[in-house]
């Protein structure tokens, strides 16, 4: 897709002002322990750009559009342990752009990309030791000066104009992480019947095995990575919100949370699901989940275009606190109706968090979450739980291909005052959506969410 990439770097061009030049470094290599390295993943926003997977690469990028592209050069050698390399003389009809060097060259050609230019953009706090490396680089142009060199006058950070690009996805981004959802979907449907079937058998069913059927599905489909460690938490482990798949046993009776998916060429996508461990919901469990399902319809109702990012979490928060005191999670007797309980957080030992986050190459993708338009426009409000006053501002605007998810959920942990019937359950519904003009499109609808249609796959 090299066009793509060439139209992204165009873009950013255009933006870096008169003068601009821009360096995005890819992610480097990191030790494992020894002779071992954690698996490699390049940046997001050099892949971006250039569609490159290989270590030791850094993009440089004027505001004229020329693009330098600096790569591990060819090794015959080295490529026999670690892989092939596409090295700098292929790099330039392979990626599209201008010229390509040897990484071993960048501490002598930067100074020279960097003369007489008025602002350097690159990432910052995003690449350890990078702003040093720039100072260095700028050090040495300005020892040129009495020759008539010009350096830079000004830093900025790209990830601002990035972020901005980064933030509305199209076709092509919107139809891998299509792909991405419907591969993580079935994983998600094989972790449901493989928990009923060995229950249903009499075997000894461990978190570690619907684990193992994730990463299955997830690499026979072609994903190259989870997107994110999975969390495979069984009945009280499902309220630590980033508990990890351990050893714990599933048991019948209790609910097992699952918050799993792939990443594909680059995006991810981000799914979670709760069901009943042998295929059958309690009566308890059946109501609080109907209660997040319906938080989370009301969520989706109010994702598309002209809404704020904050309208499906208010929807969702309205409906929770109704729910919780229909239930008898809240008693109405001490918190007061529904808009006392939103007021006052009085939902928050039961859900605390957010409901939405930007999705895309990253799983919490990057993106301002307030109107760029109207940051000027601060209000203060004094947190009803902490008393500490806090600083709002009008929140974005959504806008067509535009990627978010919607996951409500609650957590019962053990307290005075809650209801024992509910102790240890731990709900979450998340899927993904792309924010389209009168709605939003769900693409990881691949895996049911009514609880009967649970029901029904895990005891098919």
């Amino acid at each position: 897709m090299t066009s793509i990439h060439a139209q992204r770097r165009a873009h950013l061009a255009a933006l870096l002002g008169p003068g601009g030049i821009a360096i995005i470094p890819t992610a480097p290599v990191v030790a494992r322990n020894r002779d071992s390295d954690f698996p490699y993943r390049h940046d997001s926003y050099f892949y971006y750009l250039t569609g490159f997977t290989e270590p030791g690469a850094c993009l440089v990028l004027t505001n004229e559009g020329h693009a330098t592209l600096l790569c591990q050069p060819k090794d015959p050698e080295r490529e026999i342990w670690d892989g092939y390399r596409l090295g700098p003389q292929a790099a330039v009809q392979a990626l599209g752009v201008d010229e390509a060097h040897s990484s071993a060259e960048i501490d002598s050609r930067l100074p020279h990309l960097l003369e007489n230019r008025a602002t350097v953009w690159f990432p910052f706090a995003t690449h350890a030791g990078l702003a040093a490396r720039v100072e260095g680089w700028l050090g040495q142009v300005r020892t040129r000066a009495r020759t008539g060199v010009l350096c830079p006058a000004s830093q900025s950070d790209v990830c601002q104009l990035l972020d901005e690009m980064r933030l509305v996805k199209d076709a092509h981004e919107q139809d891998i992480i299509r792909r991405a959802g419907a591969i993580s979907a079935r994983g998600h449907v094989r972790a449901m019947q493989r928990s009923a079937r060995m229950l249903r058998a009499g075997e000894d069913v461990r978190e570690y095995h619907l684990d193992a059927e994730l990463l299955h599905a997830f690499r026979e489909a072609g994903s190259q990575f989870p997107a994110y460690t999975s969390i495979v938490a069984a009945g009280a482990n499902a309220c630590v919100l980033h508990y990890r798949a351990g050893d714990a046993a599933i048991r019948a009776g209790e609910l097992v949370l699952i918050d799993a998916a792939c990443e594909l060429d680059g995006y991810a996508s981000d799914i979670t699901r709760t069901f009943p461990a042998n295929g059958r919901f309690s009566g308890p469990q059946r109501a609080l989940y109907e209660l997040v399902l319906a938080s989370q319809k009301a969520a989706i109702a109010t994702t598309h275009a002209g809404a704020r990012f904050d309208a499906p979490h208010d929807a969702a928060i309205a409906v929770l606190a109704q729910g919780m005191l229909d239930v008898g999670l809240l008693d109405g007797n001490k918190v007061g109706g529904v808009q006392d309980v939103i007021d006052q957080r009085a939902y928050f030992p039961f859900y605390m968090h957010r409901t939405s986050h930007w999705m895309g190459m990253d799983v919490h993708d990057c993106g301002n979450y307030v109107e760029p338009a109207q940051a000027d426009q601060v209000s203060e409000h004094v947190d009803a739980l902490t008393g500490q006053t806090v600083l709002r501002r009008p929140s974005r605007i959504l806008h067509p291909g535009m990627v978010l998810t919607i996951e409500p959920g609650i957590y019962v942990r053990p307290a005075e005052g809650v209801p024992e019937r509910f102790h240890h359950i731990g709900i979450r519904i998340e899927d993904d959506a792309i924010v389209t003009a009168d709605g939003c499109e769900l693409v990881t609808r691949d895996v049911p969410v009514e609880p009967d249609a649970i029901e029904a796959l895990m005891n098919a």
